[in-house]
């Protein structure tokens, strides 16, 4: 019998077996933020330990960092940044820290560097560092105690999860995105339909995305559940990692390693435990409308009724999440107006994700009383976003487009977070109640409806406009 991707990188890795099942798993990168990660250095200095590879550990500034000039307000982020640059400078282990030309979301700069390449592993204590799947990478989140123990020796005990394939028949149509895919895979399998597995996207439709639409796919499996996300290398892969080794002067690492990572596919028997079918003909703009990713529909619908849920239990939890976003039941998605709207995070934070947002604004305004927050995923974004002149977009549009990268918005652990009942699209990944701000209300958008819903005040796509 042929076996996964998943399987194959896995069975690569492992260094042996343990007597409760779990395997022990060697790691290739560890990747470490300041947020969660002091205490794992204070553990390691109470048991004399020191940290095994720090030439396959690498940690950013992306959390807690402020996004607009001038010092951090916030006393508890402005404490675990002087802690992470401690830690590093103790232990060795090279930090991307804010103001560094490469600094920015964790998820964002390691495949910008190259870092990120198929048949790895990867682990940061961060649960979307599934995004870096889009790159063929076994790539997951891990507790803070496990931290410790990646630090010290380089290797994790892990139970190796399932398999499940999502295949996407056809092509998307004109106006569909990544980001759209997701979230019609969450509503469909809703937000446990990937628990205990890999999803391995596969289909024309996800071979058709760009790396970094992928990316955004990859992000987003946590969404449904997943331990992680996968996509198999193929030439867009390859193409978008020539690049990026070459830039630095890799060439002769890339020649050598292409034919290994077209290698690593899943084998045409292969077997998964389940298969999660999706036409992409049906994938369309999609919004949230309630407090979980699954709670989302097209945005040509109304907000759900009492006919649309099968059971009192279904419908007593949805009007839990309308009573919290103050949404009626049967109003028009189109007629829901917001007074803020975030781009960036790890899921829509790239250059694509400001080249879609850029073609939207161009030539138009933000709606009087709309605050359009854009912040870059890393600096190398921002550089590239001005070289492009897509910063003098934002300008004219009236956007709020900042100097610094981070998460800003999308956790709200810095000063970009949204008042008590505000309203706001956002191209980040979670609509949790208070997630970005206290009793803040999120719609989850992709870009492109992100930048059509400031120009005019309330959810639209760019085609009405």
């Amino acid at each position: 019998m042929g076996r996964t991707l998943a399987e194959k990188i896995w069975s690569q890795h492992v260094v042996r077996p343990l007597d409760d099942g779990a395997d022990l798993l060697y790691v290739d990168l560890h990747v470490l933020h300041e947020v969660n990660t002091p205490r794992a250095f204070d553990d390691l200095r109470a048991s004399g330990r020191t940290v095994r590879r720090p030439d396959r550990t690498l940690a950013v500034e992306d959390h807690n960092t402020p996004t607009r000039q001038g010092a951090m307000e916030d006393l508890a982020g402005r404490r675990q940044r002087e802690l992470i640059r401690a830690n590093c400078a103790e232990f060795g282990i090279p930090l991307h820290r804010l103001g560094d030309a490469d600094q920015g979301i964790v998820h964002v700069i390691v495949p910008e560097l190259g870092l990120a390449q198929p048949g790895m592993t990867i682990v940061c204590c961060d649960s979307h560092t599934s995004t870096l799947g889009a790159l063929g990478v076994l790539a997951f989140g891990i507790g803070t105690g496990q931290v410790e123990h990646v630090l010290a020796t380089q290797t994790l005990p892990v139970h190796r999860p399932g398999d499940l394939a999502v295949e996407v028949s056809g092509a998307l149509p004109d106006g569909a995105t990544a980001k759209d895919l997701a979230l019609a895979l969450i509503a469909q399998i809703g937000t446990g339909g990937g628990q205990g597995s890999i999803i391995e996207y596969r289909g024309e439709a996800v071979r058709g995305l760009s790396v970094e639409g992928r990316m955004t796919l990859c992000n987003m499996s946590i969404e449904a559940g997943s331990r992680a996300g996968l996509v198999a290398a193929d030439d867009t892969t390859i193409d978008y990692l020539r690049g990026r080794l070459e830039a630095r002067g890799r060439a002769d690492a890339f020649a050598e390693a292409e034919p290994r990572w077209r290698a690593m596919r899943s084998d045409d028997d292969a077997r998964f435990d389940d298969v999660v079918h999706i036409d992409a003909a049906a994938v369309g703009p999609r919004v949230s409308w309630g407090t979980n990713p699954a709670q989302n529909l097209l945005i040509d619908g109304s907000i759900p009724t009492r006919a649309d849920f099968a059971t009192e239990e279904e419908w007593a939890s949805a009007r839990r999440s309308l009573d919290y976003m103050g949404l009626r039941p049967g109003q028009a998605v189109r007629d829901l107006s917001v007074s803020t709207v975030f781009l960036g995070s790890c899921t829509n934070g790239r250059i694509e994700d400001l080249r879609d947002a850029a073609a939207v604004l161009a030539g138009r305004r933000v709606a009087d009383g709309v605050h359009l927050l854009i912040v870059p995923g890393s600096a190398a974004v921002r550089r590239q976003a001005r070289a492009e002149g897509l910063d003098k977009v934002f300008a004219e549009a009236g956007a709020d487009f900042r100097e610094g990268a981070g998460c800003s918005m999308c956790c709200a652990l810095n000063e970009d977070r949204l008042a008590p009942g505000e309203r706001a699209a956002s191209t980040s990944n979670r609509n949790f109640e208070g997630r970005q701000g206290k009793q803040s209300r999120t719609h989850l958008v992709s870009p492109r409806v992100a930048a059509a819903t400031a120009v005019s005040g309330r959810l639209t796509t760019p085609e009405d406009l």
